[in-house]
């Protein structure tokens, strides 16, 4: 037990450098090297002491089976139990290195109740001192890095603003260090979920320019929206001010404090925030509204339980007979040229993204009118409706920062985005429902490839 908390309180600051070492080969390979150096070792000396105590306590052969039974009872308890602290107290409350290093301490101190207790006189008292002395070692070299205020990220220095655990990953808010450029990124696992100018208290996303014009480019008579995933709270804000009443559904409580400190939210300016989950809101709720914008992301994908035939007939259900869905999804970057002809874009290939050709069969099964606006930077967004889809005003996109409106790369503006209509070739998707979605599956390599790229960018 003394030998798994030095390997444990070890693994904290040696998990970036293995991580990335391991890396450098095919993804879910290393992923599994990885976790076989850091938690091998501890799980097999901490699987040892299970026949060791059966031992001690067995003073006849006829007591094995009750001792090995009770044992087992026990471990099953200790099992539920400790994951119920880790999943819903430790792991939204404390880095992971902390949980690390407790769980450490926690077996030094079965240790020492051990010999102390049950020691048969053994008094290894100096044994004891050098793993303290170890994992104390271990715990400053570990949690060095927690405590630095600036990080690496896309290949530049950012300093950190606030970094908090929560019950759906890491959240960090950053700032850009460079003078004269004020930009501000909310990370969710490393991954960014939206960008903000604090000067000017605008988005700098693609992102939110379309999930904020969509609605209103085809339906001129909004009066109420419904936003599942909230983000850092900018998109509904933005559709308030347009003067809608607005509800919001956003499953992470730690965002809230987080998007009213760093990114300008004010809850009191919405009609409703509920904290849940947005499809069983879907499924309780009996109000309707004139658009529902669809931005939940768990990583680097929407979650699949959102994406089905079933999920999408329930926002139907929600939305006005003249409602639409506005949807932003996550493809795989696609390969186009700023002289394409918009309607010219086209999934007509097996190897085209399957998650985005399923989603639209998927919608196409409960809305009549589906229409595809990407830019090909990654983000694909669906327009849905039980009416047709008539571009009523085009959306006004608001070019506050320059880095939306005269970026070099066309596929970061919001008005390529506009432009570009996709097509789905039948036959690439499949339609997902609740008993049959392998969405996860088919989309590995997109994930794979997501992963490797904020690796690079980490370093």
């Amino acid at each position: 037990i003394l030998g798994a908390a030095v390997y444990l309180a070890a693994t904290v600051p040696l998990v970036r450098g293995v991580s990335f070492a391991c890396l450098k080969m095919d993804l879910a390979l290393g992923s599994l090297l990885a976790s076989l150096f850091l938690f091998l070792v501890p799980l097999a000396l901490l699987a040892m002491t299970g026949p060791f105590l059966v031992r001690i306590l067995t003073a006849s052969v006829s007591q094995v089976g009750g001792n090995v039974g009770r044992l087992t009872s026990i471990s099953t308890l200790g099992s539920v139990g400790g994951t119920v602290l880790i999943g819903y107290v430790l792991i939204p409350r404390f880095p992971n290195s902390v949980t690390m290093l407790a769980t450490a301490g926690v077996l030094v101190l079965l240790s020492i109740l051990y010999f102390f207790v049950w020691g048969r006189d053994q008094r290894p008292s100096a044994g004891i001192m050098a793993a303290l002395l170890l994992i104390a070692c271990f715990a400053f070299a570990g949690l060095r890095s927690e405590w630095k205020s600036r990080i690496r990220y896309g290949g530049e220095e950012w300093v950190v603003r606030a970094r908090a655990n929560s019950n759906f990953g890491r959240m960090e808010v950053i700032d850009f260090a460079e003078s004269g450029w004020s930009e501000r990124l909310y990370l969710n696992d490393n991954l960014v979920q939206n960008t903000y100018d604090p000067g000017t208290g605008k988005s700098l996303s693609l992102f939110t320019e379309l999930l904020h014009g969509l609605p209103q480019a085809y339906n001129t008579n909004l009066q109420s929206a419904l936003c599942i995933g909230m983000g850092t709270g900018i998109v509904p804000m933005m559709l308030a001010r347009d003067g809608l009443k607005v509800d919001v559904v956003e499953i992470n409580p730690g965002v809230v404090p987080l998007a009213e400190e760093w990114f300008g939210f004010k809850p009191q300016t919405l009609h409703r925030l509920e904290i849940g989950d947005g499809r069983y809101y879907l499924n309780r709720s009996q109000e309707q509204y004139d658009a529902i914008v669809l931005d939940a992301f768990l990583g680097d994908s929407s979650p699949s339980h959102l994406m089905t035939k079933e999920a999408f007939t329930a926002v139907r259900e929600r939305l006005t007979p003249t409602g639409v869905l506005v949807m932003n999804t996550f493809g795989r970057r696609l390969e186009t040229s700023g002289e394409v002809e918009p309607t010219a874009l086209i999934f007509d290939k097996p190897a085209d993204d399957f998650y985005t050709a399923s989603l639209y069969d998927t919608l196409k099964s409960v809305f009549p009118h589906v229409r595809i606006h990407g830019s090909g930077n990654g983000n694909v967004f669906f327009v849905a409706s039980m009416s047709p889809l008539k571009v009523l005003r085009p959306p006004a996109f608001d070019f506050t920062h320059k880095s939306l409106q005269e970026s070099p790369d066309l596929t970061r503006r919001p008005q390529t985005a506009w432009d570009r209509v996709w097509r789905v070739t039948d036959g690439i998707g499949i339609v997902l429902t609740d008993d049959y979605n392998p969405i996860e599956y088919h989309d590995a390599a997109h994930r794979e490839s997501t992963r490797k790229s904020l690796v690079v960018g980490l370093k």
